[in-house]
């Protein structure tokens, strides 16, 4: 059997590792298996394959991997939940100050009170919500 088909059996052994333990390390390995594959069929000697094969394997590991692990600990950019309404604006129903009130926020009426509590806000007017305390909407 020539050379390159022992680089594609090569490639297909790296490439089950991956499949079952999801490490991303054995297709980059595997990848430099096609590669020396590569350079087998268009001639390149034995030592040329072992070269390409651990250049690209390397580089592959050296390039990816690091970009991988970036997106992995990436936290996703969807806010949800009470997470979702803080900085949205909302209409004040109820006279809001220190004490409390109601906003209509996001389609639902809270009860508010203002995070200044020297400050008031009055029926109409838009104010800013900056947390959620509890079941309260904190707003400015």
């Amino acid at each position: 059997m020539d050379t390159w088909v022992w680089w594609l059996v090569a490639a297909v052994g790296l490439g089950i590792p991956l499949i079952v333990t999801a490490l991303p390390e054995f297709g980059m390995l595997a990848a430099g298996a096609v590669a020396a594959a590569v350079t087998s069929k268009l001639g390149g000697g034995t030592v040329i394959q072992f070269v390409v094969f651990a250049v690209v394997s390397v580089a592959l590991i050296a390039v990816v991997r690091p970009i991988a692990n970036r997106h992995r600990d990436r936290r996703p950019e969807l806010a949800t939940g009470i997470e979702a309404l803080k900085g949205r604006q909302a209409t004040v129903l109820e006279r809001v100050d220190g004490a409390g009130g109601r906003i209509k926020l996001a389609g639902e009426i809270w009860s508010a009170r203002s995070f200044d509590t020297e400050r008031s806000c009055e029926v109409g007017q838009q104010v800013d919500v900056i947390e959620i305390d509890g079941a309260t909407a904190v707003v400015m």
